[in-house]
């Protein structure tokens, strides 16, 4: 017989918070493991360090390049419509935001090797 997800899920629904803390503990005995609170403070510093890092691409100019500019700027975000793209290219503004340091890096040096000119915050 097969492990069902959704009926396990709608069980544990059911149970109540007395239910559900033997259930953890007979896990935590079952496996071997801890859902002790020190993992969640590590998740949530973790978090944190991502938070900052996270950064935006802004375009500053197009450069002699604009419509191969404006091609890149729809292969880096393609919700962006043709003429949003323009937009982009003719008054600068941010390419993408909430991205990692790697990918912004990314992405700069791809607008960069057209001729744009792009700032990373």
């Amino acid at each position: 017989m097969a492990f069902d997800k959704v009926k396990f899920i709608e069980e544990i629904k059911g149970m109540s918070v007395l239910e559900l803390n033997e259930l953890v503990k007979a896990i935590e005995e079952e496996f071997g493991v801890s859902a002790a609170a020190p993992v969640a403070a590590a998740a949530a510093g973790e978090v944190v360090a991502e938070e900052s890092s996270v950064k935006t691409v802004t375009l500053v100019a197009a450069g002699g390049s604009k419509m191969k500019v404006i091609q890149e700027l729809r292969k880096i975000n393609s919700d962006l419509a043709l003429k949003d793209a323009k937009g982009l290219a003719d008054n600068g503004g941010a390419v993408k935001e909430g991205i990692s340091a790697e990918e912004a890096k990314e992405i700069a040096g791809r607008l960069e090797e057209l001729g744009a000119t792009v700032e990373v915050k």
